[in-house]
């Protein structure tokens, strides 16, 4: 599914116009980008989590001249699945155990 389909999917459901849905759409991928940007959780209950995670600086290496390349530190997007979405993605799967 890509975003035309959930647009159209979206109007489906709603009973609205295709362009009413994709304002609203739009808004919601846009409201979620800005909530990332400033360093918060955006938590969607049933769904999951999306976060951002800080990653290191580290070493890695050309593949095609083998030559070593320093990689500097970046921020890459996160996401957590919600125990819904796990559940309905794997029935009958042992749920897992509560940390302490």
């Amino acid at each position: 599914m890509n975003k035309s389909d959930l647009i159209e999917e979206v109007a489906r459901v709603a009973g609205l116009t295709p362009e009413e849905s994709e304002i609203v759409v739009t808004a919601v991928f846009e409201r979620i980008v800005q909530a990332l940007v400033k360093g918060e959780l955006v938590e969607l209950r049933g769904l999951g989590t999306f976060a951002v995670r800080q990653r290191g600086p580290r070493t890695g290496r050309n593949p095609k001249t083998g030559a070593t390349v320093e990689v500097p530190a970046r921020k890459t997007p996160f996401f957590r699945m919600g125990k819904e979405l796990r559940a309905i993605l794997n029935p009958g799967a042992v749920p897992e155990k509560a940390h302490a």
